[in-house]
């Protein structure tokens, strides 16, 4: 199944029975950006979860299989790749999960985008038994479409 029909199968079901990424991810045990990228085709799901979220969304073994199959992760959104390491790391972040973060933001909001010009970015250093983790926090106020 093609990203964009795997994506078409489960939004259509989410919608037509009400359920927010939240409630999902909470019935799943997952977070809730991570699910949207899983449902867009960038991440996959344990078998388990993957069964259990069609059993929700009352949708079959082909949306289940791609679900838990291995991605063809940044397909989403196109090629346009920085060649910096870290610049590229930010874009492969986007890659698989723009289009999650997109659809949480605007379930949670409505139709519209975060500014980037009423927006501030922060970083910071966390340290971790597993190694250094790199805190990125981006605040930007929502901008609604204008409906006219």
């Amino acid at each position: 199944m093609k990203q964009a029909h795997l994506w078409e199968a489960i939004s259509t079901a989410k919608r037509q029975k009400g359920l927010s990424w939240a409630a999902l991810a909470e019935e799943l045990g997952v977070h809730e950006v991570y699910l949207a990228s899983c449902c867009h085709g960038e991440n996959s799901l344990a078998p388990e979860a993957a069964a259990k979220l069609c059993s929700v969304l009352a949708l079959g073994d082909d949306v289940k299989a791609a679900l838990s199959d291995y991605p063809l992760k940044g397909q989403s959104l196109g090629q346009i790749v920085p060649t910096d390491p870290l610049v590229y790391r930010f874009f492969e972040i986007t890659q698989v999960y723009g289009l999650a973060l997109k659809s949480v933001i605007q379930e949670k909001f409505g139709d519209g985008i975060m500014s980037a010009i009423d927006f501030t970015l922060d970083v910071k250093k966390e340290e971790d038994p597993k190694g250094t983790r790199v805190v990125v926090t981006m605040n930007g106020k929502f901008l609604p479409y204008k409906k006219w």
